[in-house]
């Protein structure tokens, strides 16, 4: 049984996210604040993807699209279920 950790709130990660763009390293950062530095990268490059609005058919998807697809996921899986 795998035990998950909890999400970190929005605002952690802006926080974060606000300290690495000032020049702190990842590390430091997941030191100081107790997360791990991959997660640190990933929010990093989230955010970068999120301020350039790149809307190419090959760019990662930004928060909004995530979400989107989400609940576009869970709506399709109702449906299904509805229908079935």
């Amino acid at each position: 049984m795998s035990s998950k950790r909890p999400q970190y709130p929005p605002e952690f990660r802006s926080q974060i996210v606000e300290l690495a763009k000032a020049g702190r390293t990842h590390a430091e950062l997941a030191r100081e604040f107790g997360c791990h530095a991959t997660s640190i990268g990933t929010w990093v490059r989230q955010s970068q993807i999120d301020e350039t609005g790149d809307t190419s058919s090959d760019a990662p998807l930004s928060t909004a699209e995530r979400q989107e697809l989400t609940a576009l996921r869970r709506e399709l899986r109702q449906v299904k279920q509805e229908r079935d």
